[in-house]
């Protein structure tokens, strides 16, 4: 028996080979998160110059950023960080959260995204079990959690990433099989109109809100980023992720605004919502609407 057949065969040994490798996705995610938004504002500082007819704004450093380059450094100090102080998750409890270098503290947020990577990784795995539908839910999984990350620091959803997440679910309801039962990815019909009602739905949400309130509710990002999942898991799955993403946003809305005393102008980032909402509909999403209908008696 080959290694992959063992895999298919064995859920929980395929789950625990995704928990190994997800840590160290996790840590390049951590990189992303971090870098991604530098680099996108270093290119939109060059494109503004170049527009207004200026020598382009000198990068701090000396160094071109990317995702790839330079390697890993410390913020406070900028020493390079040694390979074996890298190890996803267990460098960091070594160092006991500091740098080894200079001594300043690393945030918590490190350790806990490699780990959540790879416990939602973990879960996927176990879920799906080997296949052409585990792989495409840990591609999600993967560009989800940078987006979150992301919008979290910035309020920003970059298009590099959920326009690539709307296309690639596009692109797999190509490899639909509906004999198989499969619930991703979703079929090509499906795909295509939950991508389009998704995009359009928070559209028209978004103009309706700034014709009453003469404000803007929302992001582009948004847009893109729901289509994004209704391309993944069709249009039937967009009514549950808009339910859930709204609910829990409305009670940590109504939360911050009771303990931080923070003002209802104070904007808050709604893509790790739909984020969040997304990654439930994608793992339990025809189970909880089955369980509805069937409570509801429309089943």
């Amino acid at each position: 028996m080959d290694f992959l057949a063992f895999l298919q065969q064995n859920t929980p040994a395929f789950a625990a080979c995704v928990f190994v490798l997800s840590l160290l996705i996790g840590s390049f995610l951590n990189v992303v998160i971090y870098r991604l938004p530098l680099i996108l504002e270093r290119e939109w500082q060059a494109q503004c110059a170049e527009m207004a007819g200026q020598p382009a704004p000198s990068a701090t450093g000396t160094e071109t950023l990317t995702l790839a380059t330079p390697r890993s450094f410390c913020p406070a100090c900028k020493a390079p960080v040694r390979a074996i102080h890298n190890v996803p998750v267990v460098s960091w409890l070594a160092l006991r959260g500091r740098c080894a270098n200079c001594g300043a503290r690393i945030p918590a947020r490190y350790p806990l995204v490699e780990l959540a990577t790879a416990v939602l990784s973990a879960a996927v795995a176990w879920h799906f079990g080997f296949g052409f539908e585990a792989a495409c839910a840990l591609a999600v999984t993967w560009m989800l959690i940078p987006l979150t990350g992301i919008d979290l620091d910035h309020q920003l959803l970059p298009d590099v990433i959920t326009l690539p997440l709307l296309w690639l679910g596009l692109l797999a309801s190509l490899w639909h099989d509906p004999a198989s039962g499969a619930a991703l990815p979703a079929s090509p019909t499906d795909a295509i109109v939950g991508a389009a009602a998704g995009y359009l739905f928070l559209l028209g949400v978004f103009h309706v809100f700034k014709l009453l309130t003469g404000k803007e509710g929302m992001g582009y990002g948004d847009f893109k980023l729901f289509g994004a999942l209704g391309a993944w898991l069709g249009w039937q799955m967009l009514p549950l992720i808009l339910l859930l993403s709204a609910g829990v946003g409305a009670v940590v809305g109504i939360g911050l605004m009771v303990v931080r005393k923070q003002g209802r102008d104070v904007p808050i980032p709604y893509g790790p919502y739909l984020a969040g909402a997304g990654w439930i509909a994608l793992m339990w999403g025809p189970q909880i609407v089955g369980g509805y209908l069937s409570m509801a008696g429309l089943r």
